[in-house]
């Protein structure tokens, strides 16, 4: 069997100022791809993997057009030099918005089929923030999303795609899909797998599974922060056995509606200062106040600077603030160097709608790196030690505050730019706050504009009723 890889992975909000870049991903092309942590898990399986291209950032603006068409041609040209093939596996992500494109996973998986012929089996796994369409469905024959968030089972799902890609090629079978599609939209705060509802709804999908005719049952949230026609929910069903993938996608999707209302936020929810004030009272320690508004692995900018003013207007003490994007003031602190102050202008570098704070930080700690895009420094502004990085950037694992020489386990405060807390740092708060922070990923998703999103949608929209609807692949009906 030989089976060709490749995939570009990010996940775009279209209210986001800031293109992504091809500075701003992480690629992988040919014999480096299977020799990376995320791709080696191939080399387990009984096949030739001709690896392709593979780019990766983290969430954020549009992607540049240019460099999508180039990564595009590149993934195409080498499809058509790999063959003969007997499969495809692309690894996406699902929420990729490329500027003036709209579907640029529909663009990319369509150019894929085109590539390689009708009789070519394509499987695709996704985030289960990405977002479907029909275009996407009609080309791909297996398919599989990550059924936690915060996401711990992403070699899981990646495993799965493979596995039945491998079991189709050799058992002779050919799998399709079916989808629901669900008029309804929720930011991945509010359906976190760690909560209820979501928690049980995604801990019995593989109940429904079955080796005989239900290969693979997932559940797209979708990505809210996308103002594409293409965003919803939606069930996504690859098996064999339509009338059975039919009945799962239905009863799946009937009941994500009516679960609609009881999704809600995991932890305590307020506005900026409340938050802080709640922190800085509690009698346990660290507090973790998440600034959702601005976090970077939902397509944030990373630069807004409300909380940093808010703290030190509250005169918080004890506080890390991990961190902020601001290349000017990173720059300027390795200029000056660790133990000097100086005046700081921090925050509003890449988002104009910010505001920044002005004030006099001391130097304490900066990074050793030969690569200045790499810097990041920790200044000390009153009680507040606050990290500021030339890259936009998360700081959602326990090493990111060890290698600036932070512990975040005898701070009184720690603030992070994030949604959920990721698994590192959750069990850590103590207590945990979400601060419903204004940016580019705004909690109240109602106050959005929405020029291009479907009508009706829930919760932009209310007082409607809506029946389920199935839809194969079109490669089902050939």
């Amino acid at each position: 069997m030989r089976v060709a890889v490749a995939g570009l992975h990010t996940e775009c909000s279209t209210y986001n100022p800031v293109l992504a870049r091809e500075p701003d991903f992480t690629v992988l092309r040919g014999e480096a791809m299977l020799k990376s942590d995320y791709f080696n898990f191939l080399t387990h399986f009984p096949a030739e993997f001709v690896t392709i291209l593979h780019a990766r950032a983290i969430a954020g603006g549009p992607v540049e057009a240019a460099i999508y068409e180039k990564w595009k041609a590149e993934i195409i040209d080498g499809l058509k030099a790999a063959l003969p093939l007997d499969g495809v596996y692309l690894a996406l992500h699902g929420a990729m918005f490329v500027e003036g494109l709209f579907d640029a996973e529909g663009d990319l998986i369509a150019a894929v089929r085109e590539a390689v012929g009708p009789d070519i089996v394509i499987s695709a796994s996704y985030d289960l923030h990405g977002n479907l369409s029909q275009k996407i469905i009609d080309n791909l024959d297996i398919f599989s999303t990550y059924r936690t968030a915060p996401h711990i089972d992403v070699p899981d799902t990646m495993r799965r795609a493979v596995s039945m890609l491998i079991r189709a090629l050799r058992d002779g079978y050919k799998p399709s899909i079916v989808w629901a599609p669900v008029p309804v939209l929720l930011p991945g705060e509010r359906t976190s797998t760690q909560d209820e509802p979501a928690r049980g709804f995604y801990a019995g999908l593989t109940a429904l599974e079955d080796r005989t005719g239900v290969w693979d049952v997932s559940f797209q949230v979708g990505y809210v922060w996308a103002d594409e026609p293409r965003a919803t929910a939606c069930a996504v069903v690859t098996g064999i056995d339509q009338q059975a993938m039919e009945q799962v996608a239905g009863d799946l999707a009937r009941q994500y509606w009516e679960l609609r209302d009881e999704f809600s936020f995991g932890t305590k929810t307020g506005t900026i200062d409340e938050c802080i004030t709640w922190a800085m009272e509690a009698t346990s320690q660290p507090a973790i106040v998440a600034e959702s508004g601005d976090n970077p692995t939902g397509g944030g900018v990373g630069d807004r600077a409300e909380v940093l003013a808010a703290l030190l207007a509250q005169e918080a003490q004890g506080v890390i603030f991990a961190g902020i994007a601001d290349a000017a003031t990173t720059h300027a602190a390795y200029a000056a160097g660790v133990g000097k102050q100086l005046p700081v202008r921090i925050g509003g570098s890449l988002d104009p709608s910010s505001v920044p704070v002005e004030a006099v930080g001391e130097v304490v700690f900066l990074l050793e790196t030969p690569d200045e895009r790499l810097r990041e420094a920790v200044l000390r502004i009153a009680g507040v030690d606050v990290v500021v990085t030339v890259r936009r950037r998360p700081f959602h694992y326990l090493k990111d505050f060890s290698r600036l020489e932070l512990d975040p386990t005898t701070a009184k405060i720690v603030v992070v730019k994030s949604g959920y807390l990721s698994p590192d740092l959750e069990p850590l708060a103590n207590p945990s706050f979400m601060a419903l922070s204004p940016g580019v990923v705004d909690q109240f998703v109602e106050r959005l504009p929405r020029a291009h999103k479907a009508v009706p949608t829930y919760p932009f929209d209310k007082n409607f009723q809506w029946t389920p609807q199935t839809m194969r692949s079109a490669r089902a009906r050939d």
